[in-house]
């Protein structure tokens, strides 16, 4: 099991940031900055614009220079912005310690700044934080990554071999091509570095497939004469070697998981208290009055990862064996009426918000399957597995487009894992608000399949 602290440093990064901007103007101690405009202002202004411009987008092989660039477009904006504070609210009025605070402001962050760069450098140098690799097809590139792997410390690559059809007298031969995926099952891998002139298309295909499937970073290392995709980004490890970047799914990157976390809570908290709080008892006394049983049926699904978690939902159906193992069909006699107005309305699934508040699910994302189906549904559908990249999600793409309820036909499964992949491909937290719109929408015209 992979157990990596990397993604906490970009957040605590974040955070002192933002706590030395808050505690420089506490230090300089002006009570016409001492208030919670001034310093909600700063900050959110702070966050918005590192996030547009990538300030905190600094990885293991990013250089100086790079850092120096991302220092003056970060402090050109906030400037701007700081200066905005009073021509919107002081009328352009030059007050008390307001140069002061700002350049205490860029000189603290720059130091800041740097003093992380060389830290995390000093410190995986020593051994730490590092990230495993191997490489696939051995020639004059490739040789030239493993050199700097090697003696590069301060990157944090920990190289294991390499893997060749052609085999090579030394200790760091690991075997054939074909034999990748059986190591990289065996042993902590976290990225695989592929050389394009060695491998095929096919098998570019194939290594790309497992990566997905196996939380692996894939990278490719180019022919210096070829043109390249735009689904490929180009890195530069130590100045003249070029790596191409496999296109990064939204949700590697740290900031978009954190968005929709948090818009998760606060939507599903919302819900919560204002809908279900009065909601639940009225449906309580529906159900119960028609049949034996809990209110809340709860059920073992795959989630993240296809790990296993329990969703919840309002009980639709009279008290059955069949219930985790076959879904209801049109006419099922297994659901109530009140199960069937709950179906229809989709408020069977409002439970679920709990399962999002607890970080099981997101609000939008893949719809949760059984265990039993998912196993099926996997001989059918090649991308399947894909799904499980991320949280499963109470509505989705493929739901608002029309594909939802019962598999009737391979296609319905098939175009229903076409729509989540594309989803996963292409989030955006506008598609996440589109989708909840479309969602709520649909409860009001009333879907066909929804029964």
């Amino acid at each position: 099991m992979k157990k990596r602290y990397s993604h906490f440093i970009r957040p605590l990064q974040i955070f002192l940031d933002v706590l030395l901007i808050n505690l420089i103007v506490y230090l300089i101690y002006d009570k016409q900055y001492l208030n919670s405009y001034f310093l909600s202002y700063i900050s959110l202004f702070w966050l918005l614009t590192s996030y547009l411009f990538g300030f905190y987008k600094v990885y293991r092989y990013t250089r100086i220079l790079r850092i120096l660039s991302l220092l003056i477009r970060q402090f050109s904006i906030f400037i701007l912005g700081y200066f905005a504070f009073f021509g919107i609210f002081r009328e352009g009025e030059i007050v008390n310690n307001q140069f002061l605070i700002l350049t205490t402001i860029i000189f603290t962050l720059s130091i800041a700044k740097f003093l992380w760069f060389i830290f995390l450098k000093k410190y995986r140098a020593l051994g730490n934080n590092f990230r495993t690799t191997i490489v696939v097809g051995f020639d004059d590139s490739s040789k030239n990554i493993i050199k700097l792997f090697k003696s590069k410390s301060n990157l944090g690559y920990k190289y294991l071999g390499f893997f060749s059809n052609k085999p090579v007298e030394s200790s760091e031969y690991l075997g054939n091509i074909n034999s990748v995926f059986e190591y990289a099952k065996t042993n902590l891998v976290d990225e695989i570095y592929c050389s394009l002139s060695k491998l095929s298309k096919d098998q570019i295909k194939k290594i790309n497939k497992f990566a997905l499937e196996k939380d692996i970073v894939l990278k490719l290392i180019p022919n210096s004469n070829e043109l390249y995709s735009k689904n490929q980004s180009i890195e530069y490890y130590d100045d003249a070697l070029m790596v191409l970047n496999v296109q990064k799914l939204p949700f590697e990157f740290a900031e978009n998981f954190y968005i929709k976390r948090i818009f998760d809570i606060f939507f599903s908290i919302f819900v919560c208290v204002f809908i279900l709080s009065w909601l639940i008892p009225i449906i309580w006394v529906f159900v119960k009055m028609e049949s034996k049983g809990p209110l809340i049926f709860s059920q073992p699904r795959e989630g993240l990862n296809g790990d296993h978690f329990v969703c919840y939902k309002f009980r639709s159906m009279k008290v059955n064996e069949e219930s985790d193992k076959i879904h209801a069909i049109k006419g099922d006699l297994r659901v109530t009426k009140i199960g069937a107005f709950l179906r229809k309305t989709s408020m069977d699934e409002l439970p679920q918000f709990f399962n999002v508040i607890i970080g099981d699910m997101s609000i939008v994302g893949p719809r949760p399957h059984l265990e039993s189906l998912s196993l099926e549904y996997q001989k059918d559908v090649e991308d399947y597995l894909k799904r499980h990249i991320v949280k499963p999600g109470i509505t989705g793409l493929a739901q608002v487009s029309g594909y939802r309820g019962e598999i009737k036909r391979k296609s319905d499964i098939k175009n229903r894992v076409r729509l989540d992949i594309f989803y996963i491909e292409n989030w955006s937290f506008l598609l996440d608000i589109k989708i909840i719109i479309q969602t709520i929408l649909n409860v009001f015209k009333g879907e066909e399949k929804a029964y």
